[in-house]
């Protein structure tokens, strides 16, 4: 396999969570969210490095309270920016000049299962660029900002649309020049898919959840023991099985 830098931007304010701290350090499993997001990745055989983006307002707790941790998972601490596409390019600089692949994933998705992993880097490797995604499901509203539904979307109109999870994994070279545009987007396969380079979608899982509120929180405390190993005979979702490419 190639190797990989992983980058785990964890830097944003969280204002959706509420609370008067950063969701990061909230617990899943009696371990704080972002290093349990860590740890994934600083034990996986192809990652030769793992950064970890803080905003300066957590910097100095996450060094005081966490430093020594971070230093035996071999993690590095990057300062993030005012937005996630400034945090990311700040950890892109530091980047390994061996990694041949970069993958970024949310600080705030800490059930992502290395079989995930496995699938995205493997894809990845293979064409330049790709992320874990899932189908939309169910019948979507349009809703006014009264709160009442405006419209009802007819299901051809998204048969095709896939709400894009992380790891996002793409070729070093690829997205070092994704972010050399100098263009903001909510993820980074966005700046990719500008250049005009095609990125791949492996089906992801419902569990991969980025906790945005406390009852994601919750979810993610409930379902993170049903991970899959990678060892697990039964390690693909059901409709995994289906889209598998």
């Amino acid at each position: 396999m190639a190797k990989v830098a992983v980058i785990v931007p964890g830097a944003g304010a969280g204002e959706r969570f509420g609370g008067k701290r950063n969701k990061i350090f909230e617990k899943v499993r009696d371990q704080p969210m972002f290093i349990r997001t860590l740890e994934i990745f600083t034990g996986h055989r192809d990652v030769i490095q793992t950064i970890f983006v803080c905003s300066a307002a957590d910097l100095d707790e996450v060094k005081e309270r966490f430093g020594g941790h971070l230093s035996f998972m071999g993690a590095t601490v990057v300062e993030g920016g005012k937005t996630r596409t400034e945090s990311v390019r700040n950890a892109l600089a530091k980047v390994s000049e061996e990694a041949e692949l970069v993958a970024v994933h949310d600080a705030a998705r800490p059930c992502v299962s290395r079989v995930w992993v496995d699938a995205v880097f493997a894809q990845a490797a293979k064409t330049g660029a790709a992320l874990l995604a899932l189908p939309l499901h169910g019948t979507l509203k349009r809703v006014a900002d009264s709160g009442v539904v405006d419209s009802t979307l007819p299901r051809a109109e998204y048969k095709n649309l896939w709400e894009a999870q992380t790891p996002q994994v793409f070729s070093k070279t690829i997205l070092e020049k994704a972010y050399a545009s100098g263009q903001d987007a909510t993820d980074d396969a966005a700046l990719v898919e500008a250049l005009g380079r095609p990125v791949s979608v492996v089906p992801g899982d419902p569990r991969n959840i980025k906790v945005t509120t406390p009852a994601d929180l919750a979810f993610a405390n409930a379902v993170a023991n049903t991970l899959p190993k990678p060892r697990d005979l039964g390690a693909l979702h059901p409709f995994q099985e289906d889209l598998r490419l």
